[in-house]
């Protein structure tokens, strides 16, 4: 059950107070969050057939740009849900907009990553923030000094951008990467302009909770294309035999990852603006990382079976190296600050290390990492449980 009541007739968008209780993510907000699954598929699926064919290094700074156009737009929503959703008539129906914004962002992926053609891409944008600045100006018309200025910025500082992103159909396809790069730089600067005088009541245990709901959606789709492309294997080339081996491991790993993301309560290290921030922007790489670990074990499979024109070494390392990113970043972002003596600090980093040389396993290389994983995961576990018991015989 949600805390937020029915829709109700439109009303004054004010914001909601930080210290609101029992606050937790919208029925509205989960079927935001769903319609971004379609994005995430479209932008793993192609990172697999880059990978594959041999064109890594490209495949990854394409990659990268679509997944920050996806993240971006799910961030935009999600911050500005988190300190002013009061569910009305108005607010819904904006809201749809959005999704309907998505869903045209979704329809582009695949056109914008092999062909460098943005239109679509930016077409959903545009949807998207003209319905995103429609709420800032709610916002300001029901608030005034400093929090009006502040929405009034955002509301701007949003529009700009997407102005500036239209350069995106106008330059060189050699120029689009330092287009784009300018522009991720333009988009982070909004929130910390818009907020620098007056900060959002964006909400800390709701603000986490999206945050790992989004992960789970992200997790959930790495399962969804891992087992796909397993059960193709198995169907096309009756391969079980060497795919078994990818699909324990790659399993493994992904039960590890969620349980390594969610052990620690991460909307207690979220108390000012600077570090949600960090955390917030910290995300990006921690959640295509989690995608790219579903799109690494699509990649053995192929490799595997025969389909993928890479080695046996740069199949593994698909899984591998977003993995150890996976483990680093959650570490640095927020398992480091509840973690208790140097024993357990050093537990992600060293697994993060394993998993690195689980790459030299060859064909072997996925389940030696799922396996790195689960072992992971028990050494935490009875590391927290013997720390948590020297507690209660000191107390």
């Amino acid at each position: 059950m949600t805390s937020t009541p029915p829709a109700r007739p439109v009303r004054p968008l004010v914001a909601r107070s930080r210290d609101e209780a029992h606050r937790t993510a919208t029925p509205l907000e989960l079927f935001f969050d769903l319609c971004f699954v379609v994005a995430v598929a479209q932008a793993g699926a192609e990172l697999v057939h880059a990978v594959a064919e041999g064109h890594a290094a490209d495949g990854i700074g394409r990659y990268a740009m679509m997944f920050f156009a996806i993240w971006w737009a799910w961030m935009n929503f999600t911050w500005f849900a988190s300190a002013y959703d009061n569910d009305d008539t108005l607010y819904r129906a904006v809201t749809f907009v959005q999704i309907a914004g998505v869903l045209v962002l979704a329809a582009g992926v695949s056109r914008a990553f092999r062909d460098q053609d943005f239109f679509v891409v930016w077409l959903g944008y545009v949807v998207m923030r003209i319905a995103l600045a429609s709420q800032w100006l709610r916002a300001a018309m029901a608030s005034s000094g400093a929090e009006r200025t502040m929405a009034l910025r955002y509301a701007a500082g949003v529009m700009v951008c997407q102005v500036g992103w239209t350069a995106l159909l106008l330059v060189p396809e050699h120029a689009v990467p330092w287009v784009f790069l300018v522009m991720v730089v333009a988009e982070l600067s909004v929130p910390p302009f818009a907020e620098r005088d007056f900060s959002s009541s964006w909400h800390a245990h709701h603000i986490a909770e999206r945050y790992g709901l989004f992960t789970i959606i992200v997790l959930g789709e790495t399962i969804a294309a891992a087992t796909v492309g397993v059960k193709t294997g198995i169907e096309e080339n009756d391969a079980l035999g060497e795919l078994l081996p990818i699909a324990a491991g790659g399993l493994l790993l992904i039960f590890a990852a969620w349980w390594i993301y969610f052990v620690v309560p991460a909307h207690q290290r979220l108390r000012t603006n600077r570090q949600a921030f960090l955390w917030g922007y910290g995300h990006y790489l921690i959640l295509a990382s989690a995608a790219a670990i579903g799109a690494g074990i699509e990649v053995a499979v192929e490799q595997a079976v025969g389909k993928a024109h890479v080695s046996e070494t740069a199949a593994a390392a698909a899984v591998t190296l977003p993995s150890a990113l996976f483990l680093l970043l959650v570490w640095g972002l927020h398992s480091r600050y509840f973690k208790v003596g140097t024993a357990q600090q050093l537990v992600l980093p060293c697994a993060a290390l394993a998993l690195l040389v689980c790459t030299f396993a060859g064909r072997w290389g996925v389940l030696a990492a799922g396996l790195v994983g689960a072992v992971t995961v028990a050494i935490g576990v009875t590391l927290t449980a013997r720390t948590a018991g020297r507690g209660t015989q000191e107390a």
